[in-house]
Parts: C-alpha cells; structure tokens; sequence
C-alpha cells in the first residue's frame, strides 16, 4: 500500500474519533475513489503514490467544478460543501505553481524537446506534463503550451 494512502486511512481514522464530519465523510469518498482505481483492469493492484495522488487531484477538480454549478445554480449552501471538502483534499495534493513558475517549466521543456509551432502541441503537452508532474491543471498547462508554441 502507499505511504499517501496510509495517510489518507490514519487521518481519516483521527478525524473520526474527533467527530470531524466533513473531513470524515471527504476521506471516505477518497478512499473509495482510490479502491474504485485499484480494481479497475484485469486484476486488482495496489497504486502508487503518483497514481493517488492523480485520484486525488481529479477528485479535487470534481469538487471545484461542483463548486462553481451550484454557486452558479444559487445553491451557496451546497456550493460551502463541495468547497469544504476540496480543502481537506488539497491537504494531499501538491502546492500548486504560480503562473511565473509554470511558464518557466513549459519553457524549458519545449527548449529541451526542440518544439515549435502548432503541429507539435500533442508531443509538447505530453513534456509540459511531465514537467509539471501534477503541480498545475491541465487546463493552465495547456493555455501555456498554446502561448509559447505561438498557436
């Protein structure tokens, strides 16, 4: 089992014995999402810290995106919620990049990959990625590679 999973399970235990709801109930949903991943394919397997923590981001993403609707839809009650629990899960996740910091890593990995021009935004999104590795949406990273490739 990785280490950020045992994590998740202890402080999803401590919370339960401090009768904290929201972090209870965020760290279970998690952990389903995360045992959802680990039987997905052939056979069961245990993730690897780099695989939870894509769980985890995604399972972020969700919780701002329900957000954002339910603000929209004049449900701020609801919209709290989803707020609340997208911080206990940011706890996990990377601190993410300032606009400065992730201009800079695109730039040096579509330096070091030689790309330039639209054509190549595939090759270049998949090394601006790894760059990034995990530190920044895809959305943010994306509008960046567009920028610097001039498309």
């Amino acid at each position: 089992m990785s280490a950020l999973k045992d994590r998740l399970t202890a402080d999803m235990r401590t919370s339960l014995k401090a009768r904290d709801e929201v972090t209870t109930s965020t760290l279970r949903m998690a952990l389903a999402a995360i045992g959802t991943a680990e039987v997905a394919g052939a056979q069961k397997r245990d993730l690897s810290d780099e695989e939870v923590l894509a769980v985890l981001t995604k399972e972020a993403k969700k919780r701002r995106e329900a957000a954002t609707a339910f603000a929209d839809a004049g449900r701020s009650e609801q919209a709290a919620k989803e707020r609340a629990e997208g911080e206990v899960l940011d706890r996990y996740l990377p601190s993410q990049l300032s606009d400065a910091e992730l201009a800079d890593l695109v730039a040096g990995a579509l330096a070091a990959g030689g790309f330039s021009g639209r054509g190549q935004m595939g090759p270049a999104m998949k090394a601006a990625q790894a760059a990034v590795a995990g530190r920044a949406e895809g959305g943010r990273v994306a509008a960046e590679v567009r920028r610097q490739l001039g498309a």
